[in-house]
């Protein structure tokens, strides 16, 4: 088994649409809390991770030049992310495809975590 993060990203606008009003964002919640708690039950949720605010700073370059951010050239913002347990990349994806955001328009970009050497 390997471990692979989960990073959940979104237009502004869907996430808007899906957490704009108290009762959507407990709807979204919800839906977000039973895919946790299934890949809880079947081991697979290494750090269910944290949402991140949907504004940033990037930092790039040699001399440390600041943008806003997160990423001006992509609609896509980065939401939040997570740690899972998969056999490998497959699987990892075929987890991901269950994740609400997906339902939403948005995406879930799945990662091999690198394990560094003692």
């Amino acid at each position: 088994m390997s471990e692979f993060l989960l990073l959940y990203r979104s237009t502004n606008e869907a996430h808007q649409a899906v957490m704009g009003s108290p009762e959507k964002a407990r709807e979204s919640m919800a839906k977000w809390r039973v895919w946790f708690d299934d890949m809880t039950a079947k081991g697979q949720l290494r750090n269910m991770g944290l949402p991140l605010q949907r504004t940033g700073r990037v930092v790039r370059g040699p001399g440390s030049s600041v943008t806003d951010g997160p990423y001006a050239e992509t609609k896509e913002v980065v939401g939040g992310f997570s740690i899972i347990e998969a056999r490998d990349a497959t699987h990892a994806a075929e987890i991901a495809s269950a994740c609400p955001i997906v339902a939403l328009g948005g995406s879930v970009e799945v990662r091999p975590v690198m394990a560094l050497p003692d």
